[in-house]
């Protein structure tokens, strides 16, 4: 028998993802990830399950098991497309946490669900605390509060609902990305600043998910980076950090920008909770940024 099969193992889903990928680079000492997605990539072991079907999840259990505890990053992420196609977006944000739910509530394991700052309505002018009342705008806000729901009801003493905001990381599409990107092509960009949260690196948010699997108790914690930026201040401060010139920023606000979801115009979330579980809290968003650039 190999190492991987004397050690515990944990399900990381959604593993060819920008935070599943970097969930498997981050485990800690002792463990070992079983990966799944519905995409071949490096770490992914088990392709194609889908996970709102219970027989396909038994199936992985059985087979890929036994776990010590599920990490779920797998989501529908497309906000605008969701709008549209709100009952696929249900299935895979809702439906597939209430699955995984229930196979770890009946293998007595505990369960991380990834959720996010869309399931608040914008509307405060604090930091949102786990307890704030939710009211989505989107279809996205409304699937991902359903996985919540749906995971906590079936698994009430094992979940573990981590939500977080303004992803970005070494893999996958996000702002920083796509701001490099259209900085080679253009001298000037406009980036809406009337939208408030906080930026967060994967490369700080994958630790601390185990850590909660780990050390965590039942219920909701806030994640993400230190301190609050808008789209524009996250803009200027990647250029900058990584160095690129000649290109000017300027604010504009969301209506300059009309799309299908609407986003909450604050959404900076109080992650006291998660500081005092870890000891620490995640890295300020701008020290976060300049790791990821490497600068």
């Amino acid at each position: 028998m190999g190492e991987a099969s004397t050690q515990r193992r944990v399900l990381v889903t959604g593993a060819a993802g920008m935070l599943g990928s970097q969930v498997l680079l981050a485990v800690p000492d002792g463990l070992a990830a079983v990966g799944t997605d519905l995409r071949e990539a490096a770490g992914v072991e088990r392709v194609g399950v889908d996970l709102a079907d219970p027989q396909q999840v038994a199936e992985l259990f059985r087979e890929a098991g036994p776990f010590t505890g599920v990490i779920h990053t797998a989501a529908y992420t497309a906000v605008d497309r969701a709008e549209e196609q709100e009952e696929l977006a249900e299935r895979v944000n809702g439906l597939a946490c209430g699955v995984l739910a229930e196979a770890c509530a009946s293998a007595g394991i505990p369960l991380v669900v990834v959720s996010t700052d869309f399931v608040f309505d914008g509307e405060a002018s604090v930091p949102y605390e786990p307890h704030h009342p939710v009211n989505p705008l989107s279809a996205y806000g409304r699937t991902k509060l359903s996985g919540e729901r749906q995971a906590q009801e079936a698994h009430p003493g094992g979940t573990r609902i981590v939500r977080t905001q303004w992803l970005y990381g070494p893999r996958g599409q996000h702002f920083p990305g796509t701001m490099l990107a259209l900085a080679k092509e253009r001298d000037q960009l406009r980036v809406v600043q009337d939208q408030r949260g906080c930026p967060t690196s994967t490369l700080e948010l994958a630790p601390a998910l185990w850590d909660v699997l780990l050390t965590g108790e039942a219920g909701v914690y806030h994640a993400a980076c230190e301190g609050e930026a808008t789209w524009f201040d996250l803009a200027k401060a990647t250029l900058e950090h990584a160095g690129v010139e000649g290109v000017e920023v300027q604010p504009c606000g969301t209506e300059d920008f009309p799309r299908p979801a609407h986003r909450p115009a604050y959404s900076v979330l109080d992650c006291s909770k998660l500081t005092a579980l870890r000891g620490a809290p995640l890295a300020p968003w701008e020290d976060a940024l300049r790791t990821f650039l490497g600068s």
